[in-house]
């Protein structure tokens, strides 16, 4: 048929490009971090602005207070600076007034001669006294009077001066000299009596050394005389010992002198061990017989041990043997017990694997790809 322009219905597309517009506006308001306010911690954003600025605000506090520091040194150190320069000021005013009140070139010894040279008058003048005025006067009264006397009696001076100073010093050189005699005299008179005390302590240290070698010639013979006494006495008491060994019953073996002494004794017969000579025969069968009926007495109870040994090892024995087949018994039990833990572990295995494959094959077979996660976050809503 014929083709009809239908007019465009111009508010449903401007609403679409409201919504267009809306939409835009809203994905860049919640998709860019910089604008975005949708899960901001603001509590903690207000923190931190506030450290900041009180951060800020103590950084010039400080620097408020290191700049007011500096001025005040700065101050003080310009009013030391002041106060030095007025001390320097004031003691050169004081050396000023120092030198002229008291360091005049007026009052000094010579001031008369340099003065009289520099203001003597010229004798001769060229001009007339008629020709000159008032105020042209060259020459007073007065002036140039006694002059040569003066110089004479200045020269005078100084001569009586330079001699009490040349007589100064050759008095301060005759006693420098006195007091070097002196001196020297001390130092001889110190070394004389230094070796007079030297001759003396060597005379001391002789007389000393003689009386000692005499006190020890004497000690070393003394010592000599009580050796020698003591070497005849020794001498005599082995003699005399030698003697009685020789003559006593010890050397001469008699029985007879133990017995008589112990028959004597108050204490009844008993064994002398330094005139013992020893047993009897019967005496020693004796000790034999003692010997062999202990030898027997202990045979008897090593065989008596022996026995009791035995039985207590064939104790410990069979109580070995029932432990010992307690362990088989225990490790038997163990060994089918864990036959069928590794039965039910495999059970349980072959279980979890037909699960995992149906699981696999059947249950997750519509794997998501990449294209399934670019859906997400696309939109405002």
């Amino acid at each position: 048929m014929y083709k009809v322009d239908l007019p465009v219905d111009e508010s449903a597309l401007r609403a679409v490009e409201r919504r267009r517009a809306a939409e835009a506006e809203r994905k860049n308001r919640i998709f860019n971090s910089s604008s975005r306010v949708i899960g901001v911690d603001l509590r903690a954003l207000h923190k931190q602005r506030e450290e900041k600025q009180e951060r800020l605000e103590m950084g010039k506090q400080r620097d408020m207070a290191h700049d007011l520091l500096r001025l005040s040194l700065d101050e003080m150190a310009m009013q030391q600076k002041k106060e030095e320069e007025e001390l320097r000021r004031e003691l050169a005013q004081d050396m000023v007034q120092y030198r002229a009140i008291h360091q005049r070139a007026e009052d000094s010894r010579d001031a008369d001669i340099n003065y009289g040279r520099q203001a003597a008058p010229d004798a001769s003048i060229s001009v007339s006294d008629s020709a000159l005025g008032p105020a042209s006067m060259q020459v007073f009264l007065g002036e140039g009077i006694n002059e040569n006397e003066k110089k004479r009696a200045q020269k005078e001076m100084n001569e009586r001066n330079l001699r009490a100073q040349k007589e100064e010093r050759e008095k301060q050189e005759r006693e420098q000299k006195n007091r070097e005699l002196l001196t020297g005299r001390e130092l001889v008179e110190k070394d004389l009596r230094a070796v007079q005390l030297s001759a003396l302590e060597e005379e001391c240290k002789r007389a000393a050394h003689i009386a000692l070698s005499h006190y020890n010639q004497a000690q070393a013979e003394e010592r000599m005389e009580r050796e020698q006494q003591e070497r005849l006495r020794r001498e005599g008491e082995e003699l005399e010992e030698v003697q009685y060994m020789v003559t006593s019953d010890l050397l001469t073996e008699r029985p007879e002198a133990a017995k008589r002494k112990t028959e004597s004794s108050a204490e009844g017969p008993r064994v002398l061990t330094d005139r013992w000579k020893g047993m009897t025969p019967q005496q020693i069968s004796e000790i034999h017989r003692k010997r062999e009926e202990q030898c027997l007495e202990k045979e008897r109870l090593r065989e008596m041990e022996r026995q009791r040994d035995v039985a207590w090892d064939y104790h410990l024995t069979e109580q070995a043997r029932q432990q010992e087949r307690e362990e088989n018994r225990d490790k038997e039990l163990q060994r089918e017990r864990r036959i069928q833990l590794d039965k039910y572990n495999q059970q349980l295995a072959r279980e979890q694997q037909a699960h995992q494959h149906y699981l696999d094959k059947q249950q997750y077979t519509n794997r998501p790809t990449v294209h399934y996660f670019t859906q997400f976050s696309t939109s405002s809503r």
